[in-house]
């Protein structure tokens, strides 16, 4: 428990310093990033009049999607753990609801329960993944159904590290990186760990599938090294950094980004995900 209380305070205070740099990319995060989700929502399939979570919500793009999906007659709420993030989704979309809070304490999400919940490269970042997993399980009804994804292991997703290596050397420390099983993007790459922490938060039906993905950024590279510095490691480092040193960290991104790129057409970032889905018995 220990342990999980010091992760849960580390989380906290990155993604307080990350909320910044997701803030001002969110644009291109709900276009760039859709991919990344996209296998989720379809398995998902919410349907009009349905009550549906989005866990892990940022700056609201997805909760949109997913409000559109169950329309007027059905309810979306996205919750996050960044307040800044979730203020950010309140001002782009007033017409979901916004919580902020952690959902590995709160026991379960005001509104529930849910028809379905849905999670977008989240998960695989909670301090306490079974006691995440588990609020998100007695938000659902019965028969509730989850889909979310997942990265999958590190080199499934060659272009990560570029932007944390190529900035790095120009904008002074960074955050500790995780290591073995903590919060980070390949925490969830072991697909048996998957299962079994599903199961013990109290799912069932667990299907959990490769997918390969890609991400298509346009060809302006200084725009698309700044996205992904900001949104990663390196951020809060990047944004206290001076002018100078920013422009540094922007080229030696760009110069370990330009294998995934084509000129005059734009960057090919491919993503191996998992595809995880299960349901709450009755």
């Amino acid at each position: 428990m220990a342990r999980a209380a010091q992760l849960r305070a580390r989380n906290a205070s990155f993604w307080e310093q990350a909320a910044p740099g997701w803030v001002r990319h969110a644009e291109r995060q709900d276009e760039f990033g859709r991919p990344l989700g996209a296998a989720a929502m379809e398995r998902l399939r919410a349907a009009p009049g349905e009550r549906v979570l989005d866990v892990g919500c940022g700056c609201g793009g997805t909760t949109a999607e997913l409000a559109t999906a169950v329309g007027p007659s059905g309810v979306a709420v996205g919750v996050d753990l960044s307040e800044a993030m979730v203020a950010a989704a309140r001002h782009r979309f007033p017409e979901p609801r916004f919580l902020a809070g952690d959902v590995e304490t709160m026991g379960a999400v005001p509104g529930a329960p849910f028809d379905a919940a849905y999670s977008r490269m989240t998960v695989m970042v909670l301090a306490d993944p079974v006691a995440g997993l588990t609020t998100i399980a007695q938000s659902l009804r019965p028969g509730g159904r989850f889909a979310a994804t997942v990265f999958r292991d590190a080199g499934t997703v060659p272009w990560l590290p570029a932007a944390v290596l190529g900035a790095a050397p120009h904008v002074g420390d960074l955050p500790p990186l995780p290591l073995g099983n903590e919060p980070g993007p390949f925490a969830f790459a072991d697909p048996a760990r998957i299962e079994r922490l599903l199961t013990a938060a109290g799912f069932g039906a667990v299907v959990i599938e490769p997918h390969d993905v890609t991400l298509n950024p346009p060809d302006e590279p200084d725009a698309v090294a700044e996205w992904l510095i900001e949104i990663g490691p390196a951020g809060a480092a990047y944004r206290k950094a001076t002018p100078p040193a920013q422009a540094s960290a922007r080229s030696g991104a760009v110069r370990l980004l330009e294998r995934f790129r084509t000129h005059g057409v734009g960057y090919r970032l491919p993503a191996g995900i998992w595809l995880v889905s299960a349901e709450l018995g009755g």
